[in-house]
């Protein structure tokens, strides 16, 4: 009788009335078989909060350029090729060297080596710091280097009066993405969404810079350089003073040079992963002023790189939790933990880009109108819109698989895949139908998307056919293991 009593309430179900057991009660509802609704759940309460984080802090810039534009067509197209410049150069490369932490801190935390958190943020401050120095030198000379690619005289000199104001920026946007992947690892993102403060107050900085001081068009980017030091220093000073980061953030300390050239071997390689995709975009906007009518083609394809990259920081937030998912599992030992997050944040990726594509199919006028009151643009853009449909889904999936990448510490082999990805096979289509088969604009989207494509297709394959395991952080770190209070 205990055992039948035990069966009995291991296999209950609901009684319809007067018709005993209703058939099929006890399987589980349609969308659990489609998607794990526990680990959905967890993944968009973290990717909500990175979503926003990191569409906020990228509007600032992109703020700056609008506010540059409705001053003039030169304007705009010096400051959308500036603000091209500089991704390509600098924040992209930023970005990628902080994808460090996101392996060795988020797999550390899995292995409860709290301790070595904060080191890890140091040692990747110093290397963004390094860095940060040499691309100011680049960015100091950005006129006669455009004008080497064979840019317009003209815009090459407004987007170089642009670059110089916004270098004290680039600093400040490696230290907060430093910071951003430290939290990101910890799985503490509800803060974050607080982001927005330094984005509203960009809009008095930038509007009275712009229209109240002699600065005019100097103030735009100005005012970008001010709101990223301001959102870096309050994230640095709730780092410093929360009660949360007892175990992870001990202070400043010395030991972090020792673990320099141990984040600098998953940085470089990370940081290389990372430029590989965005120069592709933003070589679009370099190919573009080669073209007739150069300045309208330089704004349209800087338009179409802005919008895509806005969808990718919406889509950034899955792609977070993708790869902190998957490394605080490898780094507690569970790698089926990690491919199972894995397919929950691809479902989840295309469910938002659906909803990202009908909105832009909506309103790309108003869109439009936030860059440049020509009419001829705007239309010229509602072309372009079917083919930023596709493409938005596409980088969907491969930017969750290049956060799962980054995750499992495989920047080196996504290196690979991008270059013949996007480059022997994305730059050569776009090329041909943008030059040869006179399609313009469109062309060289086409191809680029042809590249997201394969990227994506490949990295899949990896992902499937390679052996999850953790990285060894026994040479790395201490095994000392602090239990939370």
């Amino acid at each position: 009788m205990p055992d039948l009593e035990r069966i009995n309430e291991t296999t209950r179900v609901p009684l319809l009335e007067g018709h005993g057991y209703e058939e099929g009660a006890n399987k589980p509802r349609w969308w659990k078989k489609v998607l794990d609704v526990e680990e959905a759940k967890k993944q968009v309460l973290f990717s909500l909060p990175m979503i926003f984080t990191s569409l906020f802090y990228y509007l600032i810039t992109l703020v700056s350029v609008m506010f540059a534009g409705h001053l003039g067509k030169l304007e705009l197209a010096g400051a959308t090729l500036a603000n091209s410049w500089a991704i390509v150069t600098g924040f992209a490369f930023m970005v990628g060297l902080s994808g460090a932490l996101e392996t060795l801190c988020g797999q550390g935390f899995g292995a409860k080596l709290y301790k070595m958190l904060g080191i890890y943020l140091q040692a990747s401050c110093i290397i963004s710091f390094l860095f940060c120095f040499i691309i100011s030198i680049i960015w100091f000379y950005t006129e006669p280097i455009l004008i080497f690619l064979h840019q317009d005289p003209q815009i090459s000199k407004s987007a170089a009066v642009f670059m110089k104001f916004l270098i004290p920026g680039l600093f400040a946007y490696g230290f907060l993405q430093n910071i951003l992947r430290f939290l990101q690892a910890q799985f503490i993102v509800l803060p974050l969404v607080f982001s927005f403060v330094p984005l509203v107050i960009h809009f008095g900085i930038a509007y009275g810079l712009v229209h109240w001081t002699a600065l005019g068009y100097k103030g735009a980017p100005l005012a970008a350089s001010i709101s990223l030091w301001i959102s870096a220093l309050l994230l640095a000073m709730y780092v410093i003073c929360s009660k949360k980061f007892v175990h992870t953030w001990e202070g400043f300390s010395l030991e972090s040079f020792h673990y320099v050239l141990i984040d600098l071997k998953l940085a470089l390689p990370s940081a290389l992963m990372v430029c590989l995709e965005e120069w592709a975009f933003e070589i679009l906007v370099l190919m573009g002023g080669l073209m007739p009518n150069s300045e309208e083609t330089t704004s349209l394809m800087a338009m179409c790189v802005n919008t895509q990259a806005i969808a990718y920081m919406i889509i950034y937030g899955l792609s977070a939790a993708a790869s902190t998912r998957v490394s605080n599992e490898l780094g507690a030992g569970n790698p089926d933990k990690a491919k199972k997050a894995m397919a929950v944040t691809l479902k989840l990726s295309i469910l938002l880009a659906l909803v990202l594509v009908l909105a832009l199919a909506v309103g790309h006028n108003i869109w439009a109108g936030f860059f440049s009151g020509s009419h001829i643009i705007a239309e010229q853009f509602a072309s372009m819109v079917p083919l930023l449909v596709i493409s938005i889904i596409v980088y969907s999936v491969q930017g969750v698989l290049s956060g799962v990448a980054r995750g499992c510490g495989w920047q080196h082999l996504t290196v690979y895949v991008n270059i013949v990805t996007f480059y022997l096979i994305g730059m050569t289509i776009s090329s041909l139908l943008g030059f040869k088969f006179k399609l313009n604009a469109k062309g060289l989207w086409i191809g680029l998307t042809c590249g997201l494509s394969c990227q994506a297709a490949t990295v899949l394959y990896i992902t499937q056919s390679t052996k999850w395991t953790v990285l060894d952080l026994s040479d790395i770190a201490e095994r000392e293991k602090p239990v939370l209070v």
